[in-house]
């Protein structure tokens, strides 16, 4: 599985809706999709099914901010 489609179905069920996948430049955080504890279990969930662990410390709001800069980021740490 491509991590783009990793990404999304993670955020789909973190933020338990699908325009993650349709609006790819939807702000997480300023609608209220993702908060601090989200954050944490999407890293979990991207390093369980990667097997590339993410740190917290890697974690700079503005770069995650939607949907797009997160498989951005993701990419770049595979």
């Amino acid at each position: 599985m491509e991590i783009k489609e990793i990404v999304l179905d993670i955020l789909e069920d973190l933020t338990g809706t699908d325009e993650v996948r349709e609006d790819l430049s939807l702000d997480l955080f300023e609608e209220g999709l993702l908060d601090s504890l989200a954050v944490v279990q999407f890293l979990v969930d991207i390093e369980e099914k990667t097997g590339k662990p993410m740190l917290v410390t890697e974690f700079h709001k503005e770069e995650w901010a939607t949907p797009q800069t997160i498989i951005d980021k993701v990419v770049a740490f595979q």
